[in-house]
C-alpha cells in the first residue's frame, strides 16, 4: 500500500537533491587522496593536518554567519551558487604544482564551498521530508554522502594506479559539474508562516537543549577525523590494506544501515540508538589502532561505518526537532559545522600524536574520545531533559 502524499519520502525534489548531493560528494570524497599529493610535494604529517584544520576553521566561521541570510532569502540560490563554485575550484587543483600559498588559498575556498553544499542540501532535504519520518528521511538522504566515500576512495586508488593526480582532479571537476546540473530544477520548499521570529545565531547556538547536541557532534567529528585525514599516509607507511578497502567497507556499511535501519530511531527513540552507534564507531577506530592485516582494515571500516550510518541522521534529526522553525537554517549550519570543528581540532591534534607516538596511539585516542564523549552527552542531556541547568 502506497504511503499517503504527506508521508512520502521519494518525491521529485528529494530525488533531484539526492543526486545533486551524490555527485558533489563523489568529487569531495576523492580528496581523501589529497594528503598523498601533498606528501609528494614535501608536506609533513603535521603540516597536512594543519592545512586541513585551517580549511575547517574558515568553514566554521563562514557557514553559520550565512544561516540567518538563508532563512530569509531561501535555499535555491545558495545551492546553485555553491555548485558552480565547486566545479571551478575542483578544476583549479590542476594549477597546483608546489607547496605555495596557492594551495592554502584553494583549500580555504574549497572548504567553504564544500561546507555550504553539505549544509544547504541537508537543510533542504530535512525540510521536504515528512516530519513523522524525519530521521528516516535524513538517513536515506545521507546515503548520497556515504556511497561517494567508497566511490571517491576506490576511484582514486584506480586512477592513481594508472595516471596522475591531475587526472584525478579533472574527474572531480566533472563530478561537481554533474551535481550542479542535477540541482538546476530544484525550487525553494514551501514554508508555513512562522509565528515566532528568529532570535539570531547566538541565541540558537546557546539554546539549552541544543548545546549537548553540539558537544556530541564535535566529539564524533573529532574522533573520526584521523580515519579520513590520515588514512592515506597510514596505509602508505604501514603497508597494510588500502584507502579504498577501508572507505568502501565504511561507506557501504553506513549506507546499508541507513536504508535498512533508518526507521529505527523514529520507532524506538533516537537517543536509544545513538549510544550503540557511537560505541560501534569507537570499536572501529580501536581496530584501526591495532590492525596488522588487510582484513582487519576492512573489518574496522564495517564496524565504524555501521555506527556512522546512524549517528549522523540521529544528530541532524534531533537538531531539526529541537530548533525553532524560523531558525532551522541557522541550526543546520551549526549542526553541519561540527564536522568542520572536528577537523579543525582533530587535524592538528592527531597529526601531532602520530608524529610523537605513532598511528596506534592516534587511533586509540580517537576510540576513547568517541566512547567517553557519548557517556558525557548522555548524562548532560538527561539533566537538560529533566529541566535542570547542566553543570
Amino acid at each position: 500500500m502506497a504511503a499517503p502524499p504527506e508521508h512520502k519520502l521519494l518525491t521529485r525534489a528529494f530525488v533531484l537533491a539526492w543526486f545533486a548531493h551524490f555527485f558533489h560528494c563523489v568529487a569531495t570524497s576523492a580528496y581523501v587522496h589529497l594528503p598523498g599529493f601533498l606528501k609528494d610535494l614535501g608536506a609533513s604529517e603535521l603540516s597536512i593536518g594543519s592545512l586541513f584544520g585551517a580549511t575547517a576553521a574558515i568553514a566554521v566561521v563562514s557557514r553559520p554567519l550565512l544561516g540567518g541570510f538563508v532563512d530569509r532569502v531561501g535555499r535555491r540560490a545558495f545551492i546553485l551558487g555553491a555548485g558552480a563554485a565547486h566545479t571551478m575550484l575542483c578544476a583549479a587543483y590542476l594549477t597546483i604544482h608546489d607547496l605555495s600559498v596557492a594551495i592554502y588559498v584553494l583549500r580555504a575556498l574549497h572548504g567553504v564551498v564544500e561546507a555550504i553544499i553539505f549544509w544547504i542540501l541537508f537543510t533542504y532535504a530535512a525540510e521536504i521530508v515528512p516530519a513523522s519520518r524525519r530521521t528516516e528521511g535524513i538517513a536515506w538522504f545521507a546515503v548520497s554522502a556515504q556511497i561517494p566515500i567508497a566511490l571517491g576512495a576506490v576511484a582514486g586508488d584506480a586512477i592513481l594506479a594508472k595516471a596522475s593526480y591531475q587526472v584525478l582532479f579533472g574527474v572531480t571537476a566533472v563530478c561537481a559539474a554533474l551535481g550542479f546540473l542535477a540541482s538546476l530544477p530544484l525550487e525553494d520548499p514551501d514554508h508555513a508562516p512562522v509565528s515566532v521570529p528568529s532570535r539570531g545565531l547566538v541565541a540558537c547556538a546557546t539554546q539549552r537543549n541544543l548545546v549537548p547536541l553540539w558537544f556530541v557532534g564535535v566529539v564524533f567529528a573529532t574522533a573520526i577525523c584521523p580515519a579520513f585525514v590520515f588514512l592515506k599516509t597510514y596505509v602508505m607507511v604501514r603497508h597494510v590494506g588500502s584507502v579504498g578497502l577501508f572507505l568502501a567497507a565504511y561507506s557501504l556499511t553506513a549506507a546499508t544501515f541507513r536504508v535498512a535501519f533508518g526507521w529505527l530511531p523514529d520507532r524506538i527513540g533516537p537517543k536509544r540508538v545513538l549510544g550503540p552507534a557511537m560505541f560501534a564507531v569507537a570499536g572501529g577506530l580501536l581496530l584501526l589502532a591495532i590492525a596488522s592485516r588487510a582484513i582487519e582494515i576492512g573489518a574496522a571500516g564495517v564496524l565504524a561505518g555501521a555506527g556512522h550510518g546512524l549517528v549522523f541522521p540521529i544528530l541532524v534529526g534531533l537538531v531539526v526537532d529541537r530548533a525553532r522553525p524560523a531558525e532551522r537554517a541557522v541550526a543546520m549550519s551549526l549542526a553541519t559545522s561540527v564536522f568542520d570543528v572536528g577537523q579543525l581540532i582533530g587535524g592538528p591534534l592527531f597529526g601531532s600524536i602520530i608524529e610523537g607516538f605513532g598511528y596506534s596511539a592516534s587511533y586509540g585516542t580517537a576510540s576513547v574520545l568517541a566512547a567517553s564523549g557519548f557517556v558525557v552527552f548522555a548524562s548532560w542531556d538527561r539533566i537538560v531533559d529533566a529541566g535542570r541547568e547542566p553543570g
